[in-house]
C-alpha cells in the first residue's frame, strides 16, 4: 500500500461557510494534500499579530482564502467592518504568503460589477461596483494581487449549498410555510453550487502540483453554466421538492434593500475552463444535486 507523502500544505480560511465546508468534504479524496482548515474561531484573520505569529508558526503551499464579510445589506451600515474583511485580510494574507513563497486562492463575487450588461462578463470587462459589499470585494482583489501577484482570484455568483445559509434553503422553508411567495425576476445570473467550486479549486492545485499544468495568477470567473433568474431557480427548487406554493415573479422595485444588486450577473468561463481545463456544470444539475444532499 502506497503511503500519501501529504507534502502539499493548504489552509483553507473560512472554513465554516459553505464553501469552506463543501471543501472540507472533497479534501478526503485529495490523500496527498495536506490540509488545515480554519474560521475565526480558531484564527481572527483581522489581528494582524495573530496572523503573521500563525504564519511564522506553520507553513503552507497554498492559501484559500474563503473568509469573507457577506452579509450584503449589512455592509451598507458597517462599511468598516466589511472592508476589514473584504480588503484587509485579502492584503494581509497577500503580505504573508509572499514573503513564505505560497500561492493564494482568493474567492471574490459578480458584485464587482454593476450588472449593466447584457452579455456574459470576462475578466476584461469594467468593474464598477454599486455596493459597499461589491466596493470591498473588489480593493479586496486589488490589494491581494498588489501584495503578491502569485494569487489567482476566482469571482462567482449566486452561491448555494446544503451547508449554511442561502436562496435554496430560504426558499424551501419559506415555501413550506406559505402558500404564496413573491421572487424578483428581473435580476439573472447563474446559481453555482459550492461543490462544484469547491472541486474546481483543488482540481487547479491537483493539476499543477500532479499534472505539470503551469500555475497562472491573475483573475479568472466560475459560476455554473447557464442562466435563470431568481424566480426562474425558486420555480424549479420549491417544483423538484415538491412543496406546493404559488410563486408571482415581481420586480426589484418591489423589494427594496438598503444595498442595490446587479440586475445581470452572469459570468463568462472561457478563462478558467481554457486556462485549466476544468468542466463547468449546468446550474440545474447542481441544485438537483444539492437537493440530493440536502434530503439525504
Amino acid at each position: 500500500m502506497t503511503v500519501p507523502d501529504q507534502s502539499i500544505k493548504i489552509l483553507v480560511t473560512g472554513a465554516k461557510g459553505q464553501l469552506g465546508n463543501e471543501i472540507r468534504v472533497l479534501a478526503a479524496k485529495y490523500y496527498d494534500f495536506n490540509f488545515t482548515f480554519i474560521d475565526v474561531d480558531e484564527l481572527d484573520l483581522t489581528d494582524r499579530d495573530s496572523v503573521s505569529a500563525y504564519f511564522k508558526k506553520n507553513s503552507f503551499n497554498y492559501v484559500i482564502n474563503c473568509a469573507a464579510y457577506t452579509a450584503v445589506d449589512k455592509a451598507e451600515s458597517d462599511k468598516e467592518t466589511a472592508f476589514k474583511v473584504n480588503a484587509g485580510v485579502p492584503e494581509l494574507l497577500g503580505e504573508l504568503t509572499a514573503k513564505s513563497g505560497a500561492r493564494v486562492i482568493h474567492i471574490s463575487t459578480d458584485y464587482v460589477f454593476d450588472g449593466s450588461a447584457n452579455t456574459p462578463y470576462d475578466e476584461s470587462r469594467k468593474v464598477n461596483p454599486v455596493s459597499v459589499y461589491g466596493a470591498s470585494k473588489l480593493e479586496g482583489e486589488q490589494r491581494l494581487l498588489s501584495k503578491n501577484p502569485e494569487s489567482v482570484i476566482i469571482r462567482t455568483a449566486w452561491l448555494y449549498s446544503a451547508f449554511g445559509n442561502n436562496f435554496v434553503k430560504t426558499m424551501i422553508k419559506l415555501g413550506s410555510e406559505r402558500n404564496l411567495l413573491k421572487v424578483v425576476y428581473d435580476q439573472v445570473g447563474t446559481p453555482t453550487y459550492a461543490v462544484d467550486l469547491a472541486s474546481v479549486i483543488l482540481q487547479i492545485i491537483e493539476k499543477v502540483e500532479k499534472k505539470h499544468v503551469k500555475f497562472i495568477p491573475g483573475i479568472y470567473h466560475y459560476s455554473n453554466e447557464g442562466v435563470t433568474s431568481w424566480y426562474d431557480f425558486a420555480f424549479h427548487i420549491l417544483k423538484l421538492q415538491g412543496i406546493d406554493c404559488k410563486i408571482i415573479p415581481v420586480t426589484s422595485d418591489e423589494f427594496p434593500a438598503p444595498a442595490h444588486r446587479p440586475s445581470y450577473s452572469v459570468l463568462s468561463k472561457q478563462k478558467i475552463r481554457e486556462t485549466f481545463d476544468v468542466e463547468v456544470p449546468y446550474w440545474y444539475d447542481g441544485l438537483v444535486r444539492m437537493l440530493s444532499v440536502f434530503n439525504s
